[in-house]
């Protein structure tokens, strides 16, 4: 059995395997964002975490960051689905299932660190249990 998605312990895992990504680390400095993730309806409740980046490092804990660039908001489905690789990300938003509120030029400037970020929890994925 793995790590529960959205756990405390999951959240957790990413943020280590983060810390260590030379990527991430690189891209940081120069991609500074500060993205919450907002997931609602889930067997636990909602959960919140955020991912913030600058010149200071790479943060990924949970609960909310102050003054966020971008807010994505899904349901635990959703994000079930996506996290679980069923569903693709940019459809899901397409689709209206993933909604945004901020800055979408800070997304489109960041793609570089989101490609990175999504390869973290590609790696994380076989470690998750989604139940």
């Amino acid at each position: 059995m793995g790590v529960r998605y959205l756990s405390d312990e999951w959240i957790s895992t990413v943020a280590q395997v983060i810390a260590t990504d030379a990527d991430i680390v690189t891209l940081a400095a120069s991609h500074p964002i500060r993205v919450v993730q907002m997931v609602t309806g889930g067997p636990d409740g909602d959960v919140t975490y955020h991912f913030v980046t600058g010149a200071s490092g790479v943060a990924f804990a949970a609960g909310m960051v102050a003054d966020p660039d971008i807010t994505f908001t899904q349901t635990w489905d959703t994000a079930v689905s996506i996290a679980s690789g069923v569903a693709n990300a940019a459809e899901a938003f397409i689709n209206g299932h993933v909604r945004f509120t901020g800055d979408h030029t800070k997304v489109i400037a960041a793609q570089p660190l989101f490609a990175a970020l999504d390869r973290v929890f590609t790696t994380v994925r076989s470690s998750v249990d989604f139940g």
